[in-house]
């Protein structure tokens, strides 16, 4: 009753009191109050996603997540563009590491292929796929995610992850092919798919603010953990994904 009654009251009062009170009540300033200080611009800080001052945001959350299933790079590992990833978080449990570049000429290659059709990438035969930030680059989603499940051991698994809604495009050679941002919804639909729903564990990672300085090309240092940590499922930022295929 007391809070019909508080509802009654404010519809009676005038639209500027209103939107004062929900100021107040959100914490927001009123405007004209807002002070965006350096933000106040219409070009970003860095068009390099924050590599030039320090670890980029969206790393942050892919870095984590990786940290976090680091018990399963194991055995035979692919990863797509280098090693970096299998070397820091396999260490001595990876048997093989391999390499897969859709173009040829890096020297830490092993399989040149593309993911949207899979010709030339063995069947069976990856304990773990480490995909970070690639399936925004293709078009033909379906036949890649086919491609991963037709190439993991059965009980393998793939640690995915993807741009939300949040991002800068590419500027370099990969701006040219950047198609999709995700969302948790569109993710998961893609994934069930191919794979049990089951068998998929999915996370969103971001907020507002941590939204606003990938966006700006701030760095995760500029930020405290707290600030980072807080999710926000309206901000997708990055989005996360084990993916086992069933024994």
């Amino acid at each position: 009753m007391i809070r019909d009654m508080a509802r009654g009251f404010l519809r009676r009062l005038p639209g500027s009191w209103r939107r004062r009170i929900g100021w107040l009540r959100n914490g927001a300033p009123a405007p004209g109050n807002l002070d965006l200080g350096d933000l106040r611009r219409v070009t970003p800080l860095s068009r390099e996603f924050g590599y030039d001052r320090g670890r980029p945001v969206d790393r942050y959350y892919i870095e984590t997540f990786l940290a976090a299933s680091s018990d399963l790079v194991r055995g035979r590992v692919l990863e797509i563009g280098d090693r970096d990833y299998t070397e820091r978080f396999g260490g001595n449990r990876v048997t093989r590491s391999d390499v897969l570049n859709v173009n040829p000429g890096k020297p830490v290659t092993t399989i040149v292929a593309d993911l949207a059709d899979g010709q030339g990438i063995p069947s069976d035969a990856f304990d773990c796929v480490i995909l970070t930030q690639t399936l925004q680059l293709l078009y033909d989603l379906r036949p890649a995610i086919a491609t991963l499940r037709r190439i993991l051991k059965p009980g393998g698994t793939v640690l995915l992850t993807v741009p939300g809604t949040i991002s800068q495009v590419a500027t370099d050679e990969w701006g040219a092919t950047w198609y999709w941002g995700f969302t948790a919804l569109s993710l998961r639909r893609l994934l069930e798919e191919a794979f049990p729903a089951a068998c998929i564990e999915l996370s969103q990672h971001g907020n507002v603010l941590a939204g606003i300085g990938f966006l700006q090309g701030m760095a995760a240092e500029e930020f405290s953990a707290a600030e980072l940590e807080h999710r926000d499922e309206l901000y997708p930022l990055v989005i996360t994904a084990r993916i086992t295929r069933p024994s």
